[in-house]
């Protein structure tokens, strides 16, 4: 487990609760989950550690969360980059909480939330979502609901 141990220093834990917002213990437990997934305990999770997650694999829009969390052009994601994508998930009225007047504004932000969200239908990055973009994810959450449909009779 050598380089997996220094990454939840002291220090490391009081920085990622400070760039997220995430407690001491939310982040011990992410930590904890992070390397289950990390099957070439490396330290990093690939994206078909992420593909192993049940709830992303049914997900219509899974492999866009999943393309989330892997900047422009990387194949891997550290603890730190992992925490930092789920912070966005994390909901907007912890931001009181956790709110430095100074500070950059929180990753969970309403309008980080936004762009967030933006950017999963913005498969070209052009900043726009066009009409095929919106309609590939119209498509994919209706076959999503039809097959959950033909399950449940």
């Amino acid at each position: 487990m050598g380089s997996r141990s220094t990454l939840l220093r002291d220090e490391e834990l009081e920085e990622i609760k400070k760039e997220t917002g995430f407690s001491h213990s939310q982040i011990t437990r992410l930590y904890s989950r992070f390397t289950s997934l990390d099957k070439g305990e490396n330290g990093t999770l690939s994206r078909e550690d992420f593909q192993r997650i049940p709830e992303l694999a049914i997900n219509p829009l899974g492999d866009r969360i999943i393309n989330a969390f892997f900047p422009e052009g990387e194949d891997q994601v550290n603890f730190r980059g992992f925490m930092r994508t789920l912070a966005h998930f994390r909901p907007i009225e912890d931001n009181e909480k956790s709110k430095d007047v100074n500070g950059p504004e929180p990753l969970n932000s309403r309008s980080n939330k936004l762009h967030f969200a933006f950017r999963l239908y913005d498969l070209d990055k052009d900043d726009k979502i066009s009409r095929d973009e919106l309609l590939q994810v119209l498509e994919k959450v209706d076959v999503e609901q039809k097959m959950s449909i033909r399950f449940l009779h």
